[in-house]
């Protein structure tokens, strides 16, 4: 449900003051706590090229992310609690222009005027053990909460978090409700990948288990398992090793490899994901070779909405995981700090893929090349006002809809309440 502004100010308005009032919680509960409120200008311009239907997505809207974390109180068990606030305010839409996925509303229908959410999340913690309950912001090897637009996604669940073992880190979940980045209502989980055959695409639960281990200061090993319930399983595997080679010189290797298969008779998933990313660091400059391979009878396995799946060629459009395709990336990055610039840098990459059938049967093909410029203000009124321009441009031979050239601006902002 949409809430209007007087209701949604009461509502943050009494969070805040629930935090201040000491007979709520004990010293270390209030002195701990931190506040933040993110302020997003967010402006975005996709151009269907080709496309017989709608023309072009266009859509300007403001967000307010207000984030609190309140200290544990003292104590064997410590308990705390966090809130997240969301507000997207409409600037400019329109029915024909709608489905940038900044604010609720697909094409034809037009966006409403505001959107949000209140989220809270209980937490308890034992030595270096939290548990949360309740709103969750998740990002890890098994599922992925979407921040790239507006607002991010969250989730209604559980997550235990342990690093009793220096070096290692435990992580189990339950999740069984997903709010999406242009939505202010939690709803079902649902399927999300490639090329499969999904009788009854919602599921009730998303279940994983995992972590990650630090088997050396340069090597680090992750293993996850996670299961959307009567859809898919999956065992996902990641390796990363950062070899220095001197002053201001590396070279870093990220190994994934994801096993997923169907979960009951719902679905027919059978696939294999295997990526690799090397980057060669020197000074302010990083040239990245990537190459990623799909094989089985079906795509990529993850979890629908707004999730980020765990893939090295997972960019600004595409994920190149259809089944059976083969795709490489070539990427460039810069950081202008490295010529006495700080704040300012760059990113541009190109992606190609293959090999996978169209409808007809014949091959298909397609690629992405994508651009980032960012600049943090370091001084001055504008300290820590961050500017960014993320460009792509994407064509295929299978999907007119998805041939595409894209803009977006984003203006952000976070002050430091507390």
């Amino acid at each position: 449900m949409l809430k209007t502004p007087i209701a949604r100010g009461v509502a943050l308005a009494t969070l805040g003051a629930t935090l201040a009032i000491p007979t709520m919680a004990q010293a270390a509960f209030i002195e701990d706590t931190k506040a933040s409120l993110e302020l997003r200008n967010f402006y975005f311009n996709r151009d269907f090229r080709e496309d017989p239907g709608q023309s072009k997505a266009e859509e300007w809207a403001q967000g307010f992310i207000l984030r609190v974390e309140s200290g544990y109180t003292e104590g064997t068990v410590g308990f705390g609690v966090d809130a997240l606030g969301l507000l997207g305010v409409k600037l400019d839409s329109g029915k024909g222009r709608a489905g940038t996925q900044l604010l609720p509303g697909a094409y034809g229908a037009g966006a409403p005027d505001d959107y949000s959410e209140l989220g809270l999340a209980a937490k308890a913690k034992v030595s270096e053990t939290v548990l949360k309950v309740g709103t969750l912001q998740i990002k890890n090897q098994a599922i992925s909460s979407s921040d790239s637009r507006l607002l991010p996604a969250t989730f209604q669940g559980g997550q235990l978090v342990s690093k009793e073992i220096e070096g290692l880190t435990l992580d189990v979940g339950y999740l069984n409700r997903h709010n999406w980045r242009n939505s202010s209502n939690n709803e079902a989980l649902n399927w999300g990948g490639k090329s499969a055959t999904v009788a009854d695409t919602e599921s009730d639960s998303f279940t994983f288990a995992g972590g990650t281990y630090k088997l050396t200061n340069d090597l680090t090993a992750g293993y996850y398992y996670s299961n959307l319930e009567d859809i898919y399983k999956q065992h996902s595997f990641n390796l990363v090793h950062v070899l220095p080679l001197g002053d201001k010189q590396s070279l870093k290797t990220d190994l994934r490899y994801a096993r997923s298969t169907d979960d009951g008779s719902n679905s027919n998933v059978d696939n294999k994901a295997l990526g690799a990313m090397v980057t060669y660091s020197i000074s302010g400059h990083s040239f990245g070779l990537g190459y990623q391979k799909m094989s089985g009878d079906t795509g990529f396995a993850y979890v629908g909405g707004s999730t980020d799946p765990f893939l090295v060629n997972y960019v600004q459009i595409n994920d190149f995981a259809n089944a059976d395709e083969k795709s490489w990336q070539a990427r460039y990055d810069f950081n202008f700090a490295s010529i006495g610039i700080p704040g300012l840098t760059f990113m541009t990459r190109y992606l190609s893929g293959d090999n996978f059938d169209r409808a007809d049967g014949s091959e298909g093909k397609q690629w992405e090349r994508d651009m980032d410029i960012g600049y943090t203000f370091q001084e001055g009124a504008l300290k820590n006002l961050n500017v960014k321009w993320r460009n792509a441009t994407s064509r295929n031979n299978y999907n007119r809809g998805t041939n595409i050239d894209e803009n977006r601006l984003i203006v952000s902002y976070t002050i430091p309440l507390m």
